[in-house]
């Protein structure tokens, strides 16, 4: 059984985002980071200097492991910000650039 169903959940329509230029399906209330995992991507910064690969760590917005891009906003917490319909969300270097 899959959690939606275990939970009874009934989300609104599906919507689609993109990860480094390709589709994600996402659902309404989803953050970055549940929407990369449902999509099976568990890791989405680098750090600075080894080039480390990072993703969820704490998912409550304590730790800076899940930075990542969206819409050209470097460091966002991907395990608090909610994803919108058209977000373009890109693999965050280090500590980012700003892309505006």
């Amino acid at each position: 059984m899959n959690p939606r169903e275990l939970a009874q959940a009934r989300p609104g329509a599906a919507f689609t985002v993109t990860f480094d230029g390709r589709p994600v399906e996402a659902l309404p209330g989803q953050t970055v980071a549940a929407a990369l995992w449902a999509a099976g991507v568990t890791s989405w910064r680098s750090t600075r200097g080894a080039g480390r690969p990072r993703g969820v760590f704490c998912g409550i917005g304590v730790c800076f492991d899940c930075l990542v891009t969206v819409n050209g906003q470097v460091n966002r917490r991907a395990c608090l910000v909610p994803v919108r319909p058209g977000d373009v969300i890109r693999t965050q270097e280090g500590t980012g650039r700003d892309d505006g």
